[in-house]
C-alpha cells in the first residue's frame, strides 16, 4: 500500500468517505435497518457474523469503489476479518481503491458539563500498531457536545487533539471527530465555540502536520472554511448525524470542500432480503447522491 497515494486521494476529495464502524450498542439497530431483527442471533459472535456479511456485501458491490468512494472507516472487528480470504483493509485498497480507515474510541463517558469525552483507552498503542501492520491508513475517535458550555467543548477538543497526536506518532491520519448534536437549541453558538478551539489547537500543531476532522453539518452554510483552508487540515469530512440523507446531502452541498463521511445515511434502503440486482441498484443510488453532495462544493 502507498501511503502517498492514498493521502494525495483523500486530500483531493472527489468522493466521500464511507462509515462502516457501527460497534457494541448500535449495531443491531444498523442490523434492524437492514432488515435483520435481534431473534437472529443468539450471542453477540453471532450478531458481529452478520454486521460483518452486511458491510462486506455492501464493499463488494460495484457501486463501491475508489472513484466515488475514496475512503472507509471500520470497526476494529472488521479490520481483524477478511472478505473473500484477503484481509479486510487489504482488499479495500487492492479491490476496490478505497482508503482503510479504523475506528478507535471504546465509546463515551458520562455527560458533565454538557459533553461526553471519549472513554479511556489504555491500550491505544497497541491498537494502532496493529493498525498499522493491517494496512490501515488512519483512525477515527468520536466525541459528542450537547451544550454550548465552553468548558466542557474545549476539555472535548483538547482530548480529541491529545489522542490525535497519539495516532500521528504511529504514522497514521487521525479523523478528529468532536460532533455536536443536531437537535440541541444552542446548536450555532456551540459550532461557535467549537471552531475557535480547533483552531487554536491546529496553531499549535507542528509544521508540516495534518489531521482530518470529522464534523457535524453546521447551521450556517461554510461556517468551517477557515478550518477546510487551514493548511494543516488534510480534509474536513461531514456526519449526517440523524439527518435524512436527502437533508444531509441538501446540507452538505452548501459548504464547500467538505465531503460526506455518512453511516446510516448511506446504508438507508439497503436491505438482507433485496436481490443482488436490487441491493446494488439501491446503493447505486445512495453513493451517487453522495458522491454528487460531496463535490458540489
Amino acid at each position: 500500500m502507498s501511503k502517498a497515494e492514498m493521502t494525495a486521494q483523500i486530500g483531493k476529495g472527489n468522493g466521500f468517505i464511507a462509515a462502516l464502524d457501527q460497534s457494541g450498542g448500535s449495531t443491531p439497530k444498523a442490523l434492524k435497518q437492514y432488515g435483520i431483527e435481534s431473534d437472529a442471533w443468539t450471542d453477540e459472535t453471532g450478531m458481529f457474523d452478520l454486521v460483518h456479511a452486511m458491510r462486506a456485501r455492501i464493499i463488494k458491490s460495484p457501486a463501491f469503489s475508489g472513484d466515488k468512494v475514496i475512503g472507509a472507516i471500520l470497526f476494529e472487528q472488521t479490520m481483524d476479518r477478511e472478505i473473500d480470504g484477503i484481509p479486510t483493509a487489504t482488499y479495500l485498497w487492492d479491490k476496490r481503491r478505497v482508503v482503510p480507515f479504523l475506528k478507535i474510541d471504546k465509546g463515551l463517558a458520562d455527560e458533565a458539563q454538557g459533553c461526553q469525552l471519549m472513554k479511556p483507552m489504555p491500550e491505544l498503542d497497541a491498537l494502532l500498531s496493529r493498525a498499522v501492520k493491517a494496512g490501515i491508513f488512519g483512525t477515527k475517535e468520536r466525541s459528542v457536545i450537547s451544550a454550548a458550555d465552553e468548558a466542557g467543548i474545549k476539555a472535548v477538543v483538547e482530548q480529541q487533539f491529545a489522542v490525535g497526536k497519539q495516532v500521528l506518532s504511529h504514522g497514521l491520519m487521525p479523523i478528529i471527530e468532536p460532533e455536536v448534536t443536531i437537535t440541541i437549541a444552542d446548536k450555532a453558538e456551540a459550532e461557535a465555540i467549537l471552531r475557535r478551539e480547533i483552531l487554536a489547537q491546529l496553531d499549535a500543531l507542528p509544521e508540516g502536520v495534518q489531521v482530518m476532522l470529522k464534523l457535524t453539518l453546521p447551521s450556517e452554510a461554510n461556517f468551517y472554511a477557515p478550518l477546510v483552508d487551514h493548511p494543516k487540515v488534510l480534509k474536513v469530512v461531514a456526519l449526517s448525524g440523524g439527518y435524512s440523507r436527502d437533508e444531509a446531502n441538501r446540507m452538505l452541498a452548501q459548504n464547500r470542500g467538505v465531503i460526506a463521511s455518512f453511516s446510516r445515511a448511506l446504508s438507508e434502503g439497503l436491505k438482507a432480503q433485496q436481490s443482488e440486482g436490487e441491493f446494488d441498484a439501491t446503493l447505486k443510488a445512495a453513493v451517487d447522491s453522495i458522491h454528487a453532495a460531496s463535490v458540489a462544493g
